[in-house]
């Protein structure tokens, strides 16, 4: 019984102990506290609850119409009334980003207390005197469930918090099963992104266009794909942004481009009729210093003529570093690229960007094609 009780005194004396805080590190809790009363969680046993994350989208467009001192004044009212919410336990994390820490809450009581701050993120918060409306993502990840340190629980808060972000302004995203799995799939397709290049594993194929008019065919549009054991075949569509986000989407974006370059060059010399070869182009490599000097490489190596090598910029690209995709596709039209512009009408990209960029080749993006044929307004546009 003595040696029961000793071993229970023992076991109790080595529960971590709570940090401790100073009253100025309460009155605005930050980083460091934050880390510290997760670390102190995840080391107590039978510890749950729920962790809520919270992102000001549109801050930094109202710092610069604002000031800094109004959104001050914005940033504490946004913070008194978490605080006020969450019962105290909110952490001022980095920047415009908030953590809730909710000990003891299920998921769905997290995920209700989300929705009552976002419902207040729809109505105008008053800074002298001055409506301001301010949005907000927010993600949840509740533990031990889906996080059993500190490290994984801030990943899958980000996670949830990009998730929310697709979705739109104000909106909230859970960390779940089917979110892990994404994750995990993310994962794995981004390290044997790695080597696939390496091994020859990335297949380059192209998809014929057939001119029914001229009874021929005219050009063919290129395509990617990947198989990755345990999960199969994996389109462009799904790897390349991932290939973006991990730095080496260059490498394919260079590899594909060869791979046309010899396509080109062999129909060529067998005699064959054909407009052109189009391969896709990442916003990405746009803005890339070496890319015209790549193109023209590739044009000269494989002896192409001009107009048979097509490049495919989705219309997206055009929202960002606009200067530079101006130049670079002025560079790639003077050496004879035909340039074609794809899901145009999609809302990226202005109507007149077609009229100030030297585009050869215009894509309707499909809606915009189903508005023109359905809606009665659009058939002067369409030539009804």
């Amino acid at each position: 019984m003595g040696w029961f009780q000793n071993k229970k005194e023992t076991a109790k004396a080595e529960q971590p102990k709570p940090p401790v805080f100073t009253p100025k590190d309460k009155a605005m809790e930050g980083r460091n506290a934050c880390l510290s009363r997760l670390d102190y969680i995840f080391q107590t046993q039978n510890s749950r609850g729920a962790v809520l994350k919270l992102y000001l989208e549109n801050f930094k467009s109202l710092n610069k119409t604002f000031g800094y001192e109004y959104c001050e004044e914005l940033l504490a009212q946004i913070a008194a009334y978490l605080k006020e919410i969450s019962e105290g336990n909110l952490y001022r994390y980095i920047g415009v980003e908030f953590i809730l820490i909710l000990e003891q809450y299920t998921e769905g009581g997290a995920s209700e207390l989300a929705e009552e701050i976002l419902e207040r993120f729809e109505h105008v918060w008053k800074i002298r005197g001055v409506d301001c409306l301010c949005s907000a993502q927010i993600g949840i990840c509740s533990y031990p469930g889906h996080a059993t340190d500190t490290d994984s629980l801030l990943k899958r808060l980000e996670q949830a918090v990009s998730a929310a972000s697709d979705c739109g302004p104000n909106q909230s995203a859970v960390y779940d099963r089917a979110m892990h799995n994404r994750a995990v799939r993310r994962r794995a397709i981004a390290m044997y992104l790695h080597t696939a290049l390496e091994k020859n594993e990335l297949e380059v194929r192209y998809r014929p266009t057939y001119n029914l008019k001229e009874g021929r065919f005219t050009r063919a549009d290129a395509y990617m794909r990947i198989f990755i054991q345990g999960i199969g075949l994996v389109g462009a569509s799904e790897f390349l942004p991932i290939a973006e986000d991990s730095g080496q989407v260059r490498a394919i974006g260079y590899y594909a481009l060869e791979h046309a370059g010899r396509c080109i060059a062999k129909l060529t010399a067998a005699g064959r009729e054909f407009d052109s070869i189009c391969i896709a182009v990442s916003p990405v490599l746009l803005v890339q210093e070496d890319f015209t000097q790549k193109v023209k490489e590739v044009l000269e190596d494989y002896q192409i003529p001009k107009g048979k090598l097509a490049l495919e910029i989705n219309d997206s690209a055009l929202t960002s570093v606009n200067l530079n995709v101006n130049i670079t596709m002025q560079e790639l039209a003077d050496m004879g690229v035909e340039l074609v512009m794809n899901n145009f009408g999609s809302g990226c990209a202005p109507v007149t960007s077609i009229l100030d960029l030297p585009i050869h080749t215009v894509k309707l993006e499909r809606m915009f094609v189903w508005q023109l044929e359905t809606n009665p307004p659009s058939a002067s546009i369409a030539g009804g």
